[in-house]
C-alpha cells in the first residue's frame, strides 16, 4: 500500500464564469482522493506561468509561495500521522487553519459547538448566515471585513430579495463570530459613526391583540376535540402563561406545577453563562381547564404534561415536533381570527406580545412585566409592548386641558 501524499491540483473540470479554475491540494491514499481549496483561482495560462515560467513577476511568486505553503503543510501532517485516515487528516489539516483568518472555519467551529449543546435552532440560523456569506465572498477572511465590505454585503443581500429582518440576522451572526476572535479593536468595523458600519434594524411590527380581541378568541366556539379546538386552547394557554413559547410549552412537566402556580426556566436561557431566571405563572381556572382537557395525567412528576415530547427524544427531534405544532397552531389561529373579524395575522408570537401589552395597558409596571417574561433587562421588554389604545390615550391626556374649562 502506497503512503498518502499531497499534491497541487488545478481543477480545470469546473471553470468559473471568468475562465479561472480553483487550485486545490489533492490528498491521495489507497486509490482514494479528497481535495482542499487553497483559496486561489487561476486560468490555465496563469497556472502555467506561476509554476513553470522561468521569469516570474512578484505577484506570481507570492501566489506560488501561497499554494506551496498549503501543499507543504498537508505533507507535514501526513508525515506526523502514525496511522493515516482521511478523517484524522482532515481534522488536523483544518485545525491548522487560523480561525483569525478564515471566517468560514470560525462559523463551522461555532456551529459545531451549538449542535453539541443541542442548540439546533440557533445552529441552523448560523448555517444560513454562513451559506449567504460564502455565496457573496468565498474564502472570506476577517481582514476582509471592513465597513465598506459590510455595506456591500448588505446591498447584495437586498438585491437578492432578502428582507431587512434576514439581512439584520445574518449580519448580527457575522458580528457575533467576529466578536469571538482576538482581533485588534482599533480596526473593529461594527458600530455607530462615519467610519463604522451599523447593522440595519427592521421596523418592529407590533404583534399584540387587544383584550376585546382576545375575548373573542376565548368565546369562539370550535368543534370539540378538533385540531382547531386544540390550537385555540393551546394559544390561550401560551397567552395566560406569560406568553410562553411552544418549546417551553412542550417541555412542561408535572413537577413544574405546585399549588396552582407553574414555575419553569426558559429553554432559550438554560445554557447561558448567567443563572437562568425562574418564570412564575399564576395558573388561572381557564389554564387549569386546558391542562385537564389536553394533558396526559401521570403519577410520575418527571412526565411531560402535554403529549408531544417523549423522554428520549433528541434535540433535533424536539425541534421538528415544535415546528410542526407551531404550524398547526398558527394555521388554525389565522382561520379563527378571520372568522371573528380580527384583521391581524395571529400567530404564537401574538400570545407573548399580547400578554405583555395587556398588562401594560392595565397599569402594570414594566419592571414586573419584564420579570414575568424572563427578560434580562427592561429594554428588551419594551420591544414587546404595543402602544396604548386610542380611548385610553384620550382619557389619560384629559389632564392637559383640565384647566381650560370656564369657571361658572
Amino acid at each position: 500500500m502506497k503512503p498518502a501524499n499531497a499534491t497541487i491540483y488545478h481543477d480545470t473540470n469546473r471553470p468559473k464564469a471568468d475562465g479561472s479554475c480553483s487550485v486545490k491540494i489533492k490528498i491521495t491514499f489507497n486509490r482514494k482522493r479528497i481535495y482542499f481549496s487553497t483559496g486561489v483561482d487561476l486560468t490555465t495560462d496563469e497556472f502555467e506561468k506561476v509554476f513553470y515560467s522561468k521569469r516570474k513577476t512578484e505577484d506570481q511568486k507570492v501566489i506560488k509561495s501561497t499554494i506551496e505553503y498549503f501543499e507543504n503543510k498537508a505533507n507535514d501532517i501526513i508525515k506526523k500521522l502514525k496511522v493515516f485516515s482521511f478523517e484524522i487528516f482532515k481534522e488536523h489539516y483544518l485545525e491548522y487553519r487560523n480561525v483569525n483568518d478564515s471566517v468560514s472555519y470560525a462559523f463551522d467551529k461555532y456551529i459545531e459547538t451549538l449542535e453539541l449543546n443541542d442548540k439546533i435552532s440557533t445552529a441552523s440560523c448560523y448555517k444560513c448566515a454562513k451559506t449567504s456569506i460564502d455565496k457573496f465572498h468565498k474564502n472570506l477572511t476577517f481582514a476582509d471585513i471592513t465597513p465598506r465590505f459590510l455595506k456591500k454585503y448588505e446591498n447584495w443581500m437586498k438585491i437578492q430579495g432578502n428582507s431587512i429582518t434576514t439581512v439584520s440576522m445574518y449580519l448580527r451572526s457575522l458580528r457575533a463570530i467576529y466578536n469571538q476572535q482576538d482581533i485588534d479593536k482599533s480596526i473593529y468595523p461594527f458600530g455607530i459613526g462615519s467610519k463604522k458600519y451599523t447593522i440595519p434594524t427592521s421596523k418592529n411590527t407590533k404583534k399584540a391583540l387587544t383584550i376585546d380581541e382576545i375575548g373573542k378568541i376565548y368565546n369562539y366556539e370550535s368543534e370539540l376535540s378538533s385540531a382547531e379546538d386544540m390550537a385555540k386552547d393551546y394559544w390561550l394557554f401560551l397567552y395566560l402563561s406569560n406568553g410562553m413559547n411552544v418549546k417551553d410549552f412542550c417541555l412542561l412537566k408535572w413537577s413544574n406545577i405546585n399549588n396552582n402556580m407553574l414555575t419553569y426556566k426558559r429553554a432559550k436561557t438554560r445554557d447561558s453563562r448567567k443563572e437562568p431566571k425562574n418564570i412564575t405563572v399564576a395558573l388561572k381556572p381557564e389554564s387549569l381547564a386546558i391542562i385537564k382537557k389536553w394533558g396526559q395525567p401521570s403519577l410520575n412528576q418527571g412526565a411531560y404534561i402535554f403529549p408531544h415530547f417523549e423522554i428520549n427524544m433528541t434535540a433535533k427531534q424536539q425541534r421538528k415536533v415544535c415546528q410542526n405544532l407551531t404550524k398547526i397552531i398558527n394555521k388554525y389561529m389565522k382561520r379563527i381570527a378571520k372568522e371573528i373579524g380580527i384583521e391581524k395575522n395571529v400567530t404564537t408570537y401574538f400570545a407573548r406580545h399580547s400578554f405583555a401589552t395587556v398588562l401594560k395597558r392595565s397599569g402594570a409596571k414594566i419592571e414586573m412585566i419584564s420579570e414575568l417574561l424572563g427578560h434580562s433587562n427592561v429594554g428588551v421588554t419594551e420591544n414587546y409592548l404595543d402602544s396604548f389604545e386610542n380611548d385610553q390615550i384620550q382619557k389619560e391626556t384629559d389632564v392637559l386641558t383640565s384647566a381650560f374649562k370656564k369657571s361658572s
